[in-house]
């Protein structure tokens, strides 16, 4: 471990519908970190309400903390002139891409944290992580090796999970990360497996030093146990069994991450292992009286598979999920954009 300054810098980036959700996760920030000197928060602000504005800096009011700094988050199809497929959430995903041009220059180091999070202990072992010479830190994703070739990597390269990158900013603009990444997405017509994430693994794989899954604890590990994990996803390279029980029972970093398994924790029926953390940060939050999301009306192939998994015993579930996700997604966007 080693020291990178009394300050830490931490980018969230947003549009106004997760807005709430990233309230919550600042919040536990906040809460759990009371240990460092000085917390900078950039947040990368896709229009934003200034209502949510408000409540989100009212939170830093409250710990005695500086304002978070708002920058205009850059919108990738304006600036390629271009439409952007958006694989999950929102384009506003994308502004992290443009942490080297928006962010002020004097910054070595960022800390770059996805909205569906919470912060459940100290970030300053994670923060002061030697990176090894790499540009990023990141989780080792499961994915298998037929994820691998639709973005141009080998089928044992690292695939990372992109909601917590540790960034050393000075190497990522040696390396020209960004041009690479714009590059990448244009020569792709903005047609991406994974979108913003598949962009960044493709540039990033051979530059990514993995840190342990507790900073990164993703829904997928409580899901499922070990040995279904691996049946599930069937990565060529994970880590050990110890390592992702240990990110289960002492998590740094709870991933709510999406799942046809569960619900996230703002949505009403979830039943996540810490699901009553996010729910206590949300009643400390502004958004405490707001009520919890509806689940999203299941409709088509999805209800019927979802009403046929039901009726099947766990071991074949486990085993015929991982068939679709291991082969049947890679495959299927492989044929599609042809």
């Amino acid at each position: 471990m080693r020291d990178v300054g009394s300050t830490m810098h931490v980018v969230y980036a947003s549009d106004d519908k997760f807005s709430e959700i990233m309230g919550i996760s600042i919040l536990s920030l906040l809460e759990n970190n009371k240990d460092i000197e000085d917390i900078s928060v950039y947040i990368l602000d896709s229009a934003i309400s200034e209502s949510n504005k408000d409540k989100i800096e009212s939170i830093f009011q409250k710990y005695n903390r500086k304002n978070p700094i708002w920058i205009k988050a850059v919108n990738i199809s304006d600036k390629l002139k271009m439409n952007i497929e958006v694989d999950r959430g929102s384009l506003s995903q994308y502004a992290r891409l443009f942490v080297s041009s928006v962010l002020p220059e004097n910054l070595d180091r960022v800390l770059y944290l996805d909205c569906d999070i919470i912060i459940n202990s100290s970030l300053k072992e994670l923060w002061n992580t030697d990176l090894k010479g790499k540009t990023i830190g990141a989780l080792m994703d499961a994915f298998s090796r037929k994820y691998r070739p639709n973005i141009g990597l080998k089928d044992k390269d690292i695939m990372f999970n992109s909601g917590v990158m540790l960034i050393d900013l000075v190497k990522w603009k040696e390396q020209k990360i960004e041009d690479k990444l714009l590059k990448f997405i244009s020569d792709k017509k903005g047609i991406i497996q994974q979108g913003d994430q598949g962009a960044l693994n493709a540039v990033l794989s051979y530059d990514t030093y993995c840190f342990e899954p507790k900073y990164n604890s993703e829904t997928v590990f409580y899901d499922f146990n070990y040995r279904e994990m691996m049946i599930y996803r069937d990565p060529p390279e994970f880590y050990s069994e110890e390592e992702i029980n240990d990110a289960i029972n002492n998590p740094v970093i709870i991933h709510f991450t999406t799942s046809f398994l569960s619900e996230r924790p703002w949505v009403e029926g979830c039943k996540h292992r810490y699901v009553d953390k996010w729910l206590l940060y949300k009643q400390m939050s502004p958004w405490d009286e707001e009520p919890l999301w509806k689940p999203k009306k299941v409709v088509g192939i999805k209800k019927m598979y979802l009403l046929f998994i039901s009726k099947m015993p766990r071991r074949f579930v486990v085993w015929f999920s991982g068939l679709l996700h291991r082969y049947g997604k890679p495959f299927v966007f492989k044929i599609r954009n042809r």
